[in-house]
């Protein structure tokens, strides 16, 4: 069930981070290093159930620390309607060999790239 929600995800993303960076501003730290996006998965009998979650890619070098925070993030996420917040290693991601990111989703393996790189002080 394809929808064009673009606008529904900026805005809970944008008030996802805005609620971490203004109430926990150490992990709204951490936040600037990593690509938050909100997922869209529907199931059940002609995918009438609509379940949002949000999804952090980290770089390998602060995936630990933003592991840490995840009942911040889940606090915050409960608060703006979103049933879970996952934390992936984008590091990882990107050297995954099976990984069909790069075909399926360019703008994301994109964003993932520029975050790894940042972590290393590079720019592609």
């Amino acid at each position: 069930m394809p929808t064009n929600s673009n606008w529904y995800e900026k805005e809970l993303i944008e008030e996802f981070t805005t609620i971490i960076n203004h109430s926990f501003p150490q992990v709204g730290q951490l936040l600037k290093r990593c690509h938050v996006k909100l997922i869209q998965s529907f199931w059940g009998q002609q995918s009438l159930h609509f379940l949002p979650y949000i999804a952090i890619y980290c770089p390998n070098e602060i995936i630990a620390a933003v592991k840490a925070q995840i009942s911040v993030f889940r606090e915050v996420a409960k608060y703006v309607g979103v049933v879970e917040v996952v934390c992936l290693n984008a590091t990882s991601l990107l050297h995954d060999p099976m990984s069909k990111i790069k075909q399926d989703n360019p703008r994301l393996w994109l964003e993932l790239h520029w975050i790894v790189t940042q972590e290393k002080g590079q720019v592609v």
